[in-house]
């Protein structure tokens, strides 16, 4: 397959890991822009491609085919809207965009020009969540009753800087950069959301963003969950789900699985597979970009995350507990 041709937009460390896991996936970098004209031009000596003089000039150009988007989350939606209007394919960085309703205007106009919507909601992919999912789906775990996921790191003890460290851009804490990941493995694994009930607050108070968030879920198909997000304690990266027959654990960002069975006092670790999820995703839009074909995580499920996002900053926002339906409704 002949590499699809690319364009970087948003040139900060997380663009430049796009590039370099897009050119391992099979995307040639051909453009680039940020509204820095020095990024531009470091960016462009390291990944290759044409450094832009304006996000316009980007989409003008006729080799160009799709664009990776990695902005800050608010302009997302006026972004993935332009470079479909010019009939570009794109891959967007999660969250998909901060509310509904600018999902929805972004995901209308990829669907009215025809172009592959791909969201990077990464985290599904690890193999030992692919594991949790046939588990539950199979009956292996019984009637599920709970199910945990908590994604944290203590990079908060250092004050962001930059965008990432504005709360407009990061509201309720970690859970736009990191949270966001576990709403859409809960969707996975147990389908749509009905209501939420979160607090998110500053505990240690370092930097303006909230350091502690946690968000109790009730879903359609009958199970609660737990979603915690803080930026001041060890790394944990894990999903677990609970249910009359067994339990099950995806442990240190997929690379530990464990099972207990109903009766057992122990868990026990099971063999599992990585996988490097960033190029993996963007294997599938390379190939989606060439045949047409629906993205695992398109418009459809990262507005289900987006929903729960939005869902989590109101409650914490107001305190009391938000009916998703109502966040799903908004236009």
């Amino acid at each position: 397959m002949q590499p699809v041709r690319v364009a970087s937009i948003g040139l900060g460390w997380w663009g430049g890991t796009l590039a370099e896991k897009g050119r391992q996936a099979g995307l040639d970098i051909v453009g680039c822009y940020a509204r820095n004209p020095e990024q531009r031009v470091e960016f462009a000596a390291v990944h290759g491609g044409r450094p832009a003089q304006s996000f316009e000039e980007l989409l003008d150009d006729p080799e160009l085919e799709a664009v990776l988007i990695a902005t800050p989350h608010s302009t997302h939606a006026d972004l993935v809207i332009a470079a479909a209007q010019a009939g570009k394919h794109v891959f967007v960085d999660k969250p998909f965009t901060l509310t509904v309703a600018d999902g929805k205007r972004a995901m209308r106009a990829a669907e009215t020009a025809g172009v592959v919507l791909q969201v990077g909601h990464n985290r599904r992919r690890q193999p030992a969540t692919r594991r949790l999912k046939q588990m539950v789906e199979s009956g292996d775990l019984g009637m599920i009753h709970y199910a945990e996921a908590n994604l944290s790191y203590p990079k908060g003890l250092n004050p962001r800087t930059g965008w990432r460290g504005d709360p407009a851009e990061s509201p309720a804490g970690g859970m736009a950069g990191l949270g966001v990941h576990m709403a859409d493995n809960l969707n996975y694994l147990l389908g749509p959301a009905t209501r939420v009930v979160a607090f998110s607050k500053k505990i240690i108070g370092v930097g303006a963003l909230d350091d502690a968030t946690t968000a109790t879920l009730e879903y359609e198909s009958g199970p609660l969950a737990f979603l915690g997000t803080t930026m001041v304690i060890p790394d944990i990266a894990r999903t677990a789900v609970w249910g009359t027959e067994a339990a099950a654990w995806n442990e240190l960002d997929g690379e530990r699985f464990y099972v207990q069975q109903t009766g057992e006092k122990d868990r026990v670790e099971q063999a599992v597979e990585t996988l490097d999820t960033v190029v993996d995703e963007l294997e599938e839009f390379a190939s989606n970009a060439r045949t047409g074909a629906r993205p695992e995580t398109g418009g459809p499920e990262a507005l289900e995350a987006t929903a729960v996002l939005e869902g989590i900053v109101e409650s914490a926002a107001t305190g009391r507990v938000v009916d998703l339906d109502e966040v799903r409704s908004r236009e």
